[in-house]
């Protein structure tokens, strides 16, 4: 009788340090392979780690799936706030600028994230209330940030700059997602393109930025 070769395992490491293993290889054979297609088996045999201490770190598949997301947003609001912080408000042009570090950060963090970009953006959990709120927050945050930006650089009213941080994740989103599996347009031609579909948009609702002293603005409600 074939004996059965032990499952290799990795060497030991801080809990910290093994969470954040494990949610990179989850990452991974989520993005692409789906969640419905990769068992906690799969990942605990690809993470080689036994199972009992998989789910000390995540009690369910649905658990891990949802820090994976979680992981993938934090990124993609971070990305869209340095992209806001880089615009200059001395700037004459700073809408336009606001709307270049945005589609630069959507553009950018496809083409860095690869496959994972589509835990945030095309999920196929979203059916599962917990997933979709995950999903959408990740772009929530974005847009309320994004309308921020509007509010301050281009000084649109909120009820405008709020429907517009709309308009844009969505247009952001899908020139990134659709220029990263084509392949057919480079990131700075890309960017540049969308930028200027986007704010020939922009420009003809933006007005003149509050002088200063002039009443604070009102703050974006979020989206």
């Amino acid at each position: 009788m074939t004996e059965t070769a032990p499952r290799p395992r990795s060497p030991r490491m801080a809990r910290d340090a093994r969470r954040a293993q494990v949610l990179t290889v989850a990452l991974d054979l989520f993005a692409r392979e789906g969640f419905h297609h990769v068992s906690m088996d799969d990942i605990a045999e690809r993470a080689q780690v036994s199972k009992p201490v998989l789910y000390r770190h995540f009690p369910s598949k649905l658990d891990l799936y949802l820090a994976v997301v979680d992981h993938r947003g934090e990124a993609l609001v971070a990305a869209v706030g340095a992209a806001l912080a880089a615009a200059d408000p001395d700037d004459p042009q700073g809408g336009r600028a606001v709307v270049r570090g945005i589609v630069r950060a959507y553009v950018e963090f496809v083409e860095d994230a690869g496959d994972s970009f589509s835990l945030l953006f095309e999920s196929d959990v979203t059916h599962d209330n917990d997933v979709r709120l995950r999903v959408d927050q990740a772009s929530a945050e974005a847009a309320r940030a994004i309308c921020g930006g509007l509010r301050e650089l281009a000084g649109l009213p909120p009820e405008h700059a709020e429907l517009l941080s709309t308009a844009l994740v969505g247009m952001a989103r899908v020139a990134a997602t659709s220029r990263y599996r084509s392949r057919r347009v480079a990131v700075d031609e890309t960017v540049e393109l969308v930028t200027q579909l986007a704010w020939r948009g922009v420009a003809g609702l933006v007005r003149d930025r509050p002088e200063p002293g002039d009443d604070a603005p009102e703050q974006c409600s979020g989206t």
